[in-house]
């Protein structure tokens, strides 16, 4: 298990800004999910993928908040698509869901969706769909109804965020077993799934389809609330857009998250303060010299 350390990340840097550049050179982000009860899942994600430093931001939802939530977001193009009795994203939102995807870098599927039967058809049907190399996250009721087919399609581009729950749903097992030892766990989604697969915990792990792990030291109790998922996922988004590969992604975004609750300090921050800790978590490595290697190359110990 290698421990991610400011040393580590030093060393294995994000991808650099031109010094000539614009929004859609800085990746370009979509963030699709959300529902009529629980919409701010998708706010919270998408300010996260902006506070990174992505610099072009799409939001789909619901047709019931989109209106709201376009209010919320001055900064994003937020398109409102078909939804069901219950306020979710319907079947009929596929098809433009998948030409979206199409024309960012990154896309962000689940938060805020409630239903993992409707999510998980969407996911699928999204991931069978779209041939542009973009780069994956599927959060939330999205991860449940996963199939390795589908996602095999785009080894190599995706990151998955589960918590327990939805762990023991991917892999078919009892939540009993995941808790019991989640590292174990996340290693076999990642194998089966063929995806980087982040261990959420007191402590959480980024693991790979060839088993290496990366443990990050918690962030505190404080990140335990409500959101605060959403954001991690954002963040990790937004990272992917910038170019970031997929295992790099998914540590700087496991670390700055983690980093943003201590500096929150004790429980009672709420999750839409997060994603302002970022900028000046990341400007502490804004000097730091760009190398060639990557975690991809580290040869760290299981």
């Amino acid at each position: 298990m290698t421990t991610i350390t400011p040393e580590w990340l030093r060393a294995n840097p994000l991808p650099p800004f031109e010094a000539a550049t614009d929004k859609d050179s800085r990746g370009r982000v979509l963030v699709a999910g959300g529902c009529r009860e629980v919409p701010g899942g998708v706010v919270l994600a998408a300010e996260a993928a902006l506070r990174v430093g992505a610099g072009k931001l799409q939001v789909a939802t619901v047709e019931s908040v989109a209106p709201a939530m376009a209010m919320r977001l001055p900064e994003a193009r937020v398109i409102g698509l078909a939804q069901t009795e219950e306020g979710w994203l319907a079947p009929a939102a596929a098809p433009w869901l998948e030409q979206l995807a199409e024309r960012v870098d990154a896309v962000c599927l689940g938060p805020g969706m409630m239903d993992a039967e409707e999510a998980g058809a969407l996911a699928r049907a999204m991931l069978r769909a779209v041939r542009a190399p973009v780069a994956f996250l599927l959060d939330a009721a999205a991860i449940c109804g996963l199939e390795p087919d589908s996602a095999g399609r785009h080894a190599g581009r995706m990151v998955l965020t589960p918590h327990a729950g939805e762990m023991a749903q991917m892999l078919d097992i009892a939540r009993e077993a995941v808790e019991a030892d989640p590292l174990a766990a996340g290693r076999e989604a990642a194998r089966r799934f063929q995806a980087v697969v982040v261990v959420k915990g007191a402590d959480s792990s980024v693991v790979t389809p060839q088993g290496q792990a990366f443990a990050c030291e918690g962030g505190g109790v404080g990140l335990a609330t409500s959101g605060s998922g959403d954001v991690l996922a954002g963040a990790i988004t937004g990272l992917l857009a910038r170019g970031a590969p997929p295992l790099l992604a998914a540590i700087w975004g496991v670390w700055l998250h983690a980093q943003a609750g201590r500096r929150l300090g004790p429980p009672g921050f709420l999750a839409r303060e997060l994603p302002g800790c970022f900028p000046a978590i990341l400007s502490l490595f804004s000097s730091s010299p760009v190398t060639a290697s990557g975690p991809e190359n580290q040869a760290g110990d299981d």
